[in-house]
């Protein structure tokens, strides 16, 4: 019996739009195309500016959001903003049609305000848990103090709302059992496997290149902690040194304008492209086109124990990676990647250069991470504990066996 058909899921994402937000969209369609029908409420962002969008079958509901958080005072405003948002977008689609479950991503932890009063309904809470607030708080901000109780406190109030958790990876797992007090049986890994379909293999387009042998791509957001202005100071070495490598930054955030600012003083404009947000036509161009792809994540417990999409997708498309020695980049990559010593641009430099001075050693490492994406790591894999989880919250125990699988 397929206990989704019929079934109609809202999934709530306050951070990016949809379809821009590749895990979610991936399981968006997954849950549609087991059966369910799925409505979305998420920001309106550059290149996202409909209220509303009806794509693959799946309906859109976008909200202002006009303050993109940097400190304090802007994250509360941004949050605020969306609360009232979902809040009301919630009601619209309830009236419309009645949904079963609400499914949730963070950041923040506030979305179960929302839950909560749907439960009274009897819709079940689903919490996709996607960052650790606690840790990303101390890691933007350097320190504690009350606004890291109140994310505690949110956290908590998160996780006593939900039905199941969600998480990432072990690491989350084991958070939403300690610090959530959850319990281990309503906790499922389910891991942001790339889309093989999606990350195809392409021909190298030499024109991203800019007239240099080699080239290097990061992608993800431009924030505080991932890492970029490590990554100019590791360029700055590097172009000390030689000049055959041109460098491709892609993706948004709070601090790309700051990050292009560093690179200008830095006199890296030769030798770097920030592309911004693009499409996934360029994105794939530009990616393929890499000889090794980096993950700068600055070394910090938030960064520890996430797992970050960027390295299985550096993997799907046979890219040999180079990042900082952390815990989960390192589950997930293993041998598909070198690891510079925490903090370290210089080491981080020699260690791009080692990869491209040596083609039969990034050729091992991106067959390594490839096979691994393939036989372990993809959506294909991970998206049947997502409909295992969604089996057992609404009612078919023959799908419980599949709850096992938990790494």
């Amino acid at each position: 019996m397929n206990v989704l058909q019929g079934k109609h899921i809202l999934i709530i994402v306050e951070n990016l739009p949809l379809p821009f937000d590749r895990r979610v969209w991936q399981e968006a369609n997954t849950l549609k195309e087991n059966g369910a029908e799925v409505s979305i409420i998420c920001p309106k962002m550059k290149g996202y500016n409909s209220s509303h969008e009806f794509i693959n079958g799946i309906n859109i509901y976008r909200h202002p959001l006009p303050v993109e958080g940097s400190g304090a005072l802007g994250y509360l405003v941004e949050y605020s903003v969306a609360i009232f948002w979902e809040f009301v977008l919630s009601w619209k689609i309830f009236l419309k049609k009645r949904f079963h479950v609400i499914h949730g991503c963070n950041p923040p932890d506030l979305i179960f305000l929302s839950a909560l009063v749907f439960k009274l309904f009897g819709v079940k809470y689903i919490f996709d848990h996607h960052d650790i607030n606690p840790e990303l708080y101390i890691a933007k901000f350097n320190r504690k103090g009350i606004f890291y109780k109140m994310m505690l406190a949110f956290e908590y109030l998160t996780f006593k709302t939900a039905s199941y958790s969600i998480a990432t990876n072990s690491s989350y797992k084991e958070i939403a059992i300690k610090r959530g007090k959850m319990l281990p049986n309503k906790v499922q890994v389910v891991r942001s496997g790339p889309q093989l379909e999606r990350l195809k293999l392409l021909p190298k387009k030499e024109e991203y290149r800019k007239n240099r042998p080699f080239m290097v791509g990061y992608v993800g957001v431009i924030g505080e902690q991932e890492g970029i202005d490590l990554l100019l100071g590791s360029i700055k070495y590097i172009t000390q040194i030689r000049s055959d490598i041109q460098f491709a930054i892609l993706g948004g955030g709070t601090c790309l304008e700051a990050m292009k600012a560093l690179s200008e003083k830095l006199d890296l404009t030769e030798y770097v492209d920030f592309y911004g947000r693009v499409s996934d036509e360029i994105l794939m161009e530009v990616l393929n086109t890499a000889d090794v792809c980096v993950n700068p994540d600055k070394p910090s417990e938030m960064n520890n124990l996430s797992t970050m999409n960027k390295i299985m997708e550096y993997m799907a498309l046979k890219k040999p990676i180079v990042q900082y020695d952390l815990k989960e980049g390192r589950i997930s990559a293993q041998e598909a990647s070198l690891y510079a010593e925490n903090n370290n641009t210089k080491d981080f430099a020699d260690k791009i250069m080692h990869l491209i001075d040596h083609p039969e050693l990034r050729k091992e490492m991106a067959d390594f991470g490839y096979r691994r994406v393939v036989n372990e790591l993809s959506w294909e894999h991970e998206s049947q504990k997502l409909i295992s989880v969604y089996n057992e919250l609404l009612g078919d125990a023959k799908s419980r066996s599949l709850l096992t699988s938990n790494t």
